[in-house]
């Protein structure tokens, strides 16, 4: 298994860090949380501590009780920068390949 990069473990634990604060402000216990979420409490401390491998569908399944899985999805539409509303002017390729 690879090991996790220092800015990778930064950005999971700042993740981490801001699911925790939401839970807060919506005034939801952790066992209430995860029980919504279909997940057991220590996934949910696995999520909220960065640590460990939680599942991408099950981080979803916390943000998404949280009321935070559109804003996430959002925020990783290339469409909603610059950048990539200048490359979605160009017709997309259906498959990226590596040149020979």
């Amino acid at each position: 298994m690879a090991r996790t990069s220092l800015r990778t473990q930064r950005d999971l634990t700042s993740l981490g860090d801001h699911v925790r604060a939401w839970r807060k402000i919506h005034g939801l216990t952790a066992q209430l949380v995860a029980d919504r979420a279909g997940i057991t409490r220590t996934t949910l401390r696995a999520i909220e501590t960065g640590t460990g491998t939680v599942s991408l569908e099950n981080t979803f399944a916390v943000l998404r009780v949280l009321g935070m899985a559109d804003a996430v999805v959002g925020a990783s539409d290339p469409l909603t920068t610059e950048m990539g509303r200048f490359h979605a002017e160009r017709a997309l390729p259906q498959r990226v390949r590596v040149p020979s």
